[in-house]
């Protein structure tokens, strides 16, 4: 019995050392794309709904050894949040159905480990360049977009954060993901009104991609 349990635990260990190592060990390019669900979250944030968006950008990944890759990523970002009604006690009190619209070049800087053959789990810094910002009225209709000058802003021009994720990458290089985002700094200026306010992007990325 027991020269059986040995044995099966050889041959599992096996395997997976034949699942990594049947890996592609030469770098890779691939792009990238999906869903964004994005919000900004903090104690001092009262009723905001997420806003949809989305995300597309490029990838290189470098193996590291038979699992272990990095993976650095440049993508544009749709973020932001929804305000869904007027409340007295938000910060926000732009009435109802209003998006706040945030545009972001964002750079990961991922570490990836592959558990088995094609299924990996991904953390790293990530950070974040505003290169847009706008509030829409409307958001279910055209029109009601007013673009926010710089000088306007209240918003931070560059944000830090953590990334964590898991993937799927099929031998062909299509791949399937998830991952959430969450922000280390504040995203008001600290010269603006709410510069005391406890604020943070918080967004969740479905997409797929393709390397090559």
């Amino acid at each position: 019995m027991k020269k059986l349990f040995l044995a099966t635990v050889l041959a599992f260990l096996s395997a997976t050392a034949i699942y990594a190592q049947a890996d592609d060990t030469t770098t890779q390019f691939g792009v990238k794309g999906g869903v964004n669900l994005s919000n900004i979250t903090g104690d001092d944030i009262g009723d905001l709904d997420s806003r949809t968006s989305f995300n597309l950008g490029l990838f290189m990944e470098i193996p590291i050894s038979g699992r272990f890759s990095f993976q650095p990523e440049v993508l544009y970002s749709g973020q932001g949040f929804t305000v869904l009604s007027r409340n007295q006690d938000d910060i926000f009190d732009v009435g109802d159905n209003v998006e706040y619209q945030l545009s972001y070049i964002q750079v990961p800087l991922m570490a990836k480990l592959y558990l088995v053959k094609g299924l990996y789990a991904e953390a790293g810094p990530q950070f974040g360049f505003k290169v847009k910002e706008e509030i829409d009225y409307k958001p279910a209709s055209e029109g009601g977009d007013v673009v926010i000058d710089a000088d306007d802003s209240f918003i931070k021009d560059f944000d830090t954060n953590i990334a964590v994720g898991a993937g799927y990458k099929f031998g062909n290089g299509f791949l399937v993901s998830a991952r959430y985002t969450y922000g280390l700094t504040n995203v008001f200026k600290d010269n603006s009104v709410f510069k005391n306010v406890d604020a943070k992007n918080a967004v969740w990325q479905f997409g797929v991609g393709f390397s090559f």
